[in-house]
């Protein structure tokens, strides 16, 4: 699993027009881009969670568990995409469909249970993702 993690201070997603989630303006939290691959499971999705939870990259070295920061959670395959050869990725590495979104969904879930207040994206959909990047501050997450 690889989580591209990036500190906001907002976002939000729009599929069809509809915000379907969001972190409110001015309001620090996390946006977290997940990709799947073949072999991940609900348990990496687990200590993702609560590494992510854990992060300290919000404004004086807290983590979002210190403030209860808002965290938007949109799948993302394309953090699998291979670059190597040619000028067209490859997805292979990417999970399918029907692995990777129980994965995402036991991601978002694992942050809810350690108290998280989880927005999401559509798994699947044509999403549009707006934010305002605070810092600004990315950083991939991966075991």
């Amino acid at each position: 699993m690889r989580i591209l993690v990036q500190r906001v201070t907002s976002a939000r997603v729009t599929v069809a027009g509809d915000v379907v989630g969001q972190i409110a303006p001015q309001t620090q939290g996390l946006l977290a881009l997940v990709g799947v691959t073949h072999d991940d499971d609900a348990a990496t999705a687990q200590r993702l969670a609560e590494k992510l939870w854990a992060l300290r990259i919000l404004d004086d070295e807290k983590s979002a568990s210190d403030i209860a920061a808002p965290i938007l959670v949109v799948s993302q395959f394309t953090l699998y995409g291979n670059t190597t050869k040619g000028r067209r990725p490859t997805w292979n590495a990417a999970a399918p469909g029907v692995v990777a979104e129980p994965i995402v969904d036991a991601f978002a879930a694992a942050l809810r249970r350690l108290g998280a207040d989880v927005q999401t994206g559509v798994f699947g959909a044509d999403m549009q993702v707006e934010l305002v990047n605070d810092g600004p501050v990315t950083v991939l997450l991966e075991l």
